[in-house]
């Protein structure tokens, strides 16, 4: 049990952690979680990364559950849950789901959901979810059931696919591992999938209610609604899982073809007078650019660019500035007036990042594009106001966005984005499990821009903005909660080794900078004047950067971990980056070069930077 200052030292919050309990039934095993089930495995095999029913506020926001009325019951063949979960909407109406688990030996699992609201709920999704792993599954056979009964063959997604890969779903068939295969049934909607590779989610997710359907919508006050998913396992396969544990993580080096990538920080104007105090402490971490985020509908204007000079100046530092361009008259109209804003203040970026404001928001599947001048007229009109500065496009939001709306990379220098890990869900495990997903997202890059420098960031746990709703969420108490505007884990060991990992992950794709933090502010590596740290203090985070700002320039090592959702790694010939990314210890056999056949000791969210060993 982790005292209160440990927990704080490595989640940077005193908030306990959630509770969870092991379910078992013979070779069928579960994680039972504020109501749901995580990491679903027979005979050691992930089958189901998870099954939850969840309620989404109309802005995409998670009802946290008030769990009452629970009852577990388990003996070897069989385990049982039953539980009441009231959700609470913003404006106070409530919805009460009555829950039954029910799992065997055998390999069945069912999780059925009877829920109705006291006045009518407005919401954008109430329902199941089932997130399907992507280890040994991505590129596979899968076998997909339709509502009218026909049956398609086809394959999970390999490249990210932008739109649901399958809809209209009643049942899923895949294969879980050599002689295992697992059928999901889905009963009391229409349910669809999307590749949650786009959001740097682990997993592919089949939800409840298509897209195309308005939303939110209501559940009507009275009404009870009921779904039920059921998962049937069969045939039989080698028991997998529990050896492997045992051993050292190990890393393997190879060649990557890529240098590691310069690390930028970001600047916005609201954190000014904090990011002027914290210069000392930028001076000291050999960053390379920064990123200025500059939004005239926000109201930033001159104030703002002053103050990007006056912290250019005083740090060297080249500075990019990421503009939301309204596209309120025409983009050549307001390019030239904010060039001009840029000469008054004496403010020469030595880069644009230019994105129409518009698509910092999502356009979900069946809604209309917005309107937006052609990208193609924005990016001359750029040229023309900032002669001679190199030009990025992409989207100051994420992923999803770019592979929804691909940008015209031959009128661009870079191509740039953004990603965040708590779109979805925001407990430490999903968080940490990103990293399988964004190792496709750089690769679905690479192949849509093969050649086109690349860039990402500003990228932070917590969310600069929403772009599925009005707003990010406000996040008071600190907690882990989806679409927070403030995370505590950013200020803990958790929030350094996220870096580190987010790091390892993206430098063999060859990015050319790399931006995962603020100067200050709650995204900052220093403490904002007004926050619980010590102002200007900085964070674990900071030294994290340090240690990739050495290493920026020099030659990929790709590092294969054969423990991933343990330990990651990158190197260079001088020097060598490992991360541990879970709440255990790790054992780490150091290959060669790095004290080859010794062992490393990492203690949770540990990072640690090697240098290259001097030959005997």
């Amino acid at each position: 049990m982790l005292t209160e200052d440990a927990r704080f030292r490595l989640y940077g919050t005193s908030e306990p952690l959630p509770a969870s309990r092991l379910l078992s039934a013979g070779p069928l095993l579960a994680r039972l979680q504020d109501g749901n089930l995580r990491t679903i495995r027979f005979a050691g095999h992930e089958v189901l990364r998870g099954v939850s029913f969840l309620i989404r506020d109309k802005d995409w926001g998670t009802c946290a559950p008030e769990i009452s009325d629970l009852s577990v019951s388990e003996d070897a063949s069989a385990f049982a849950v039953r539980y009441k979960a009231r959700f609470v909407a913003p404006d106070g109406a409530e919805l009460v789901c009555r829950a039954e688990i029910k799992g065997l030996a055998s390999g069945r699992l069912t999780f059925s959901a009877r829920f109705s609201s006291n006045r009518d709920f407005q919401t954008a999704r109430a329902g199941f979810t089932v997130l399907h792993p992507l280890k040994g599954v991505v590129g596979e056979p899968v076998e997909i059931r339709h509502v009218d009964g026909s049956v398609e063959s086809a394959r999970w997604p390999d490249a990210i696919e932008p739109w649901q890969p399958f809809m209209d779903i009643s049942a899923i068939t895949h294969g879980v591992a050599p002689g295992l295969k697992a059928e999901t049934r889905f009963e009391g909607d229409v349910f669809e999938m999307e590749d949650q590779r786009n959001w740097t989610d682990g997993s592919y997710k089949t939800y409840v209610r298509p897209l195309a359907l308005p939303w939110p919508y209501l559940v009507p006050a009275g009404e009870e609604v009921f779904q039920n998913v059921t998962l049937t396992v069969t045939g039989q396969a080698e028991e997998s899982g529990a050896a492997a544990a045992a051993w050292p993580v190990r890393i393997a080096l190879g060649p990557s073809g890529a240098t590691m990538p310069a690390m930028g920080l970001g600047l916005r104007p609201e954190c000014l007078e904090a990011e002027r105090a914290a210069l000392p402490v930028l001076a000291r971490l050999g960053i390379s650019e920064l990123v200025a985020h500059f939004d005239p509908l926000a109201g930033h204007g001159l104030d703002a660019l002053r103050g990007y000079a006056e912290i250019a100046s005083a740090s060297g530092l080249p500075v990019t500035l990421e503009l939301a361009l309204p596209c309120r008259s025409s983009p050549a109209k307001e390019l030239r007036e904010i060039a001009a804003l840029c000469r008054e203040t004496g403010f020469t970026p030595s880069t644009l990042l230019v994105s129409p404001a518009v698509d910092r928001q999502s356009t979900p599947p069946g809604s209309a594009w917005p309107a937006c001048p052609p990208l193609e007229n924005i990016y001359e009109a750029a040229r023309s106001a900032f002669p001679g500065t190199r030009l990025g496009g992409g989207m100051m939001s994420y992923f999803t966005e770019l592979n929804r709306k691909r940008v015209p990379a031959e009128h661009l220098d870079y191509v740039s984005h953004c990603t965040n890990p708590i779109v979805h869900a925001a407990d430490d495990l999903s968080v940490m499990q990103s990293f399988e997903a964004l190792k496709d997202v750089v690769r679905s890059v690479r192949a849509i821009y093969p050649d086109k420098p690349y860039r990402i960031g500003p990228s932070t746990i917590a969310m600069r903005q929403n772009p599925y709703g009005s707003a990010t969420k406000d996040n008071p108490g600190l907690g882990r909660i989806p679409m927070a505007n403030v995370d505590p884990r950013h200020n803990g060991q958790f929030g350094a080794a996220f870096a580190a990992a987010y790091a390892a992950t993206v430098a063999p794709a060859g990015v050319e900078l790399l931006t995962l933090a603020t100067l200050a502010g709650p995204f900052g590596l220093v403490a904002g004047q007004h926050e619980p740290s010590a102002p200007n203090m900085p964070r674990p985070l900071a030294a994290v950067i340090g240690a990739l700002s050495a290493m920026a320039g020099e030659a990929v090592l790709a590092a294969e971990s054969d423990q991933p959702d343990a330990v990651l790694g990158v190197a260079t010939p001088a020097r060598l980056l490992i991360v541990n990314i879970t709440a255990e210890p790790q054992q780490v056999l150091l290959p060669e070069g790095y004290g080859s056949g010794r062992t490393a000791e990492l203690g949770p969210f540990e990072t640690l930077l090697l240098e290259q060993m001097p030959h005997a």
